[in-house]
């Protein structure tokens, strides 16, 4: 076919296609040669580029590019970015037809994206177009596209702000795996090399930073692979979604649960929820476990299951009647019982718990939906609570008694004294034995004494040394160890000091060769044990029964007799004074014991 002179090389000569090339809404140019140089361009190629028809002609098809350097290889099919004549980014759909006398007619599309504009009306698939891409938008999701021939990465407005990119940047897939986190880039690949392999759409998240600022956020991406029929990989499109509030969000929310399973795990609480209408119960934490005594292969307890077994008959209906407040109530609910909890022995033991909550309702006025709560077991709480009580008790009786005696001291010493300094020896030896009991009570966990103790606090300073059994000393201790109990130690222990003091005035004490040996043993009684006790004094000044009863006579006598309900014997013998003594041991009280609970 000839061509006129002034026609551009392969447009044909015939008037009509001239015409219908120049005249066509449609933006189309014609290309020609190995590098694709545009032979002609008709105006609304011209119009979408911001530029004349002749301005363009001449120019090679990459030179249009938005980024520079993506080669002249790229397949001319596809959507891809080119640059207006001011350097603004369009996003363009190119489809070419084939070659026919030196040129290959391209058709160019402009397609909206939010800053492209169109170079003609548009037809029904570019308004579709248009509404999908509207439509990510709004759910701000960004669209990108990946062709394997440059490795660049094409993206839409909304996808390059999520990235940190300007519009119309088309980075390079290599650029974009050096923003992403060393920890995500491999299970990436993985996950999408899985994906290509099936034929299957992907998901991924991962941290990403943003070019313009260098920011960390977290990214959504999904997508899929383009196959050509022969199964080649011709690129890869989808859409991608900053979560970085989400994320945020979710992490905030596991630091909160994270806290609060710190909180309850140092609290000692147990957490549950109770689903009321199919009454089922969910335990959040190992320490629900703990308190019922089950483990996880056994299953929860319904509460059906937890009013008909596990609570105390005594307890269900004040549990109940606190569960029945929470529901008409506030649906706050308190509430503290005693349950049945197997022991790892294969017994089982009442333990005492304590269960706060809130009922969730559908709605104000609605059922109640479920109950949320912890639990605590305060068993030794209360354990506790209830030794103090009656320590507290025990105080105030031994305080009691303590400032009788002291009263009975003073008076009794103050009759039998002969002048003040007597008065003054006297009470204040009395008053010091006394402390010392008290002292040793304190001291000991059981609120008990030590007999042995009480008589070598009394007699070491009239001891040449040792007071063991056989050792052959003035002072001579032979019997088991024995703890008297609080209502017994006092009295035992005045009685000790009058004996002492006794015969150091008056008695084995009283000169060099005098010795005292106490001997006690504890036998069986009736309806508890018995202890018997003997001081044996000898060496002594001859004896003689005394002529007036004195603050420890009336000690030995009364107070022995009524407080301890001993029975006491008295033998004023020449050689020597000795007293039996055989006097019930009361029953220790468990729970005065701090380590009873342990």
């Amino acid at each position: 076919m000839d061509q006129r002179p002034d026609a551009a090389p392969g447009l044909p000569d015939d008037p009509f296609p001239r015409f219908a090339f120049e005249g066509a809404p449609v933006a189309l140019a014609c290309l020609g040669g190995p590098d694709r140089r545009i032979l002609a361009a008709n105006p609304a190629l011209g119009a979408l580029l911001g530029t004349t028809p002749e301005a363009l002609t001449g120019r090679r098809l990459a030179d249009l590019d938005h980024a520079q350097g993506s080669g002249s290889g790229r397949e001319i099919a596809g959507e891809t970015r080119w640059r207006r004549a001011d350097g603004s980014p369009v996003r363009v759909q190119l489809r070419a037809g084939p070659e026919r006398d030196g040129c290959r007619i391209l058709s160019v599309e402009a397609v909206a994206d939010g800053t492209a504009a169109q170079a003609r009306p548009p037809s029904a698939s570019q308004a579709h177009a248009e509404q999908t891409h509207l439509a990510l938008a709004s759910a701000g999701l960004g669209e990108w596209s990946w062709s394997p021939s440059d490795g660049r990465v094409t993206l839409s407005d909304r996808a390059a702000a999520i990235l940190g990119y300007p519009s119309g940047a088309m980075p390079a897939w290599v650029e974009l795996q050096d923003a992403v986190g060393r920890d995500d880039l491999d299970r990436i690949r993985a996950t999408v090399q899985d994906a290509v392999a099936k034929a299957l759409p992907y998901a991924v998240e991962l941290r990403f930073r943003r070019a313009g600022d260098g920011q960390e956020t977290w990214i959504s991406a999904r997508g899929q692979a383009t196959l050509a029929p022969d199964g080649t990989l011709t690129g890869m499109i989808g859409v991608l979604q900053d979560v970085t509030a989400r994320e945020e969000a979710r992490r905030a929310l596991h630091d909160r649960e994270q806290r609060l399973r710190v909180a309850t795990t140092v609290a000692a609480l147990g957490i549950f929820e109770w689903h009321v209408l199919d009454d089922q119960s969910l335990w959040e934490n190992e320490r629900m476990w703990e308190i019922f005594g089950r483990r996880p292969q056994d299953g929860t307890i319904s509460m059906r299951e937890f009013f008909r077994t596990v609570v105390h008959p005594e307890d269900k209906v004040s549990f109940r009647r606190a569960v029945a407040a929470a529901l008409h109530g506030d649906g706050v609910l308190h509430a503290t019982t005693r349950i049945r909890r197997p022991e790892a022995e294969g017994g089982e033991a009442w333990r005492t718990i304590e269960m706060a909550g809130r009922f969730e309702r559908d709605g104000p006025a609605g059922l109640p939906r479920r109950l949320i709560g912890v639990v605590a077991d305060i068993t030794d709480r209360r354990l506790a609570e209830e030794r103090q009580s009656l320590l507290i008790r025990e105080l105030h009786h031994r305080v009691k008694n303590t400032l009788a005696t002291v009263q009975a001291i003073v008076g009794s010493t103050a009759r039998t004294a002969s002048s003040i300094d007597s008065f003054y020896e006297a009470f204040v030896g009395r008053i010091m034995s006394l402390a010392h009991t008290h002292s040793v009570l304190t001291e000991d966990v059981w609120q008990t004494a030590s007999l042995r103790s009480l008589l070598e606090n009394e007699l070491r300073p009239y001891a040449d040394g040792e007071m063991r059994s056989g050792a052959g000393g003035r002072v001579e201790l032979d019997g088991p160890a024995v703890d008297l109990p609080s209502e017994i130690a006092v009295p035992i222990g005045m009685a000790i000091h009058e004996l002492t003091t006794n015969a150091a005035k008056y008695g084995a004490l009283s000169n060099r060769a005098g010795r005292v040996r106490i001997r006690w043993s504890v036998e069986p009684g009736a309806d508890r044990p018995r202890l018997r006790f003997h001081w044996q004094e000898s060496g002594g000044p001859l004896v003689a029964p005394p002529t007036r009863q004195g603050f420890g006579s009336r000690l030995l006598q009364r107070v022995l007799t009524t407080q301890v309900q001993a029975e006491v014997a008295t033998d004023y013998a020449p050689g020597g004074l000795a007293l039996t003594m055989l006097a019930p041991l009361p029953a220790r009280n468990t729970a005065l014991n701090p380590l009873a609970a342990l």
